[in-house]
């Protein structure tokens, strides 16, 4: 597999993952099923919009529909099944299929910008955007604080695995294992802090390990 297809690849299946994170938010709120829809599509989409309309690049989902109805679809379905789908978020499930998307966008955002010969902290920024802008759009949506802004690793998991993506790049690794260990570290990072509930702390405390996170939802 090519890196074209490795990331397309990737991309889809952080749609599928991010547009049923979106759709559980409509879930927890009682939405209609155009709430689920709405929640599930902008989650899946929002950050890859947004990263287009910045780069002044074809928005991925205008050029090719496919993504856009994936996630149509997964919204759908999580609506038809939200009872399992519950039972898989009490499991975690659905929070670790949200790491695995975050790790995937997180990946593709940089190589897009970085295939557009973007600055390398451009391409950084246009990775952890990617990868964090649906949820974002989702939470403020939803009425809930966004969790970038709650002290969690997520944008920072992110970021990490830009970083990573960029320097390897520019050292010149090849393109798919480049990949592989971006996402490797945005996956790690984001287990590690869920596992261990590390978040950052307020300026002078860095991080902290085991806090309460109950204030957060």
């Amino acid at each position: 597999m090519n890196v074209e297809s490795f990331i397309n690849a990737i991309g889809i299946f952080g749609v599928v993952v991010f547009a049923v994170s979106g759709a559980f938010a409509a879930a927890r709120k009682n939405m209609d099923p155009v709430g689920f829809l709405l929640l599930g599509t902008i989650t899946a989409i929002g950050g890859g919009t947004t990263r287009d309309i910045i780069l002044d690049r074809p928005v991925f989902w205008l050029a090719d529909p496919s993504q856009l109805i994936i996630a149509l679809v997964a919204s759908l379905a999580t609506y038809l099944f939200v009872s399992f789908a519950a039972h898989l978020e009490r499991q975690k499930w659905v929070a670790w299929s949200d790491a695995l998307g975050l790790a995937a966008f997180a990946v593709q955002g940089t190589f897009i910008a970085l295939q557009l010969n973007a600055h390398p902290l451009i391409a950084i920024i246009m990775g952890t955007m990617t990868a964090v802008g649906g949820g974002v759009i989702r939470d403020v949506l939803s009425s809930e604080r966004p969790m970038i802004f709650r002290g969690q690793l997520y944008a920072i998991a992110a970021a990490a695995g830009a970083i990573a993506v960029v320097v390897l790049h520019r050292l010149g690794i090849s393109d798919p294992v480049t990949a592989t260990a971006g996402f490797i570290i945005v996956l790690a990072t984001r287990g590690a802090a869920m596992i261990f509930n590390i978040r950052s702390g307020p300026p002078g405390e860095w991080f902290k390990i085991g806090t309460d996170d109950s204030s957060s939802s």
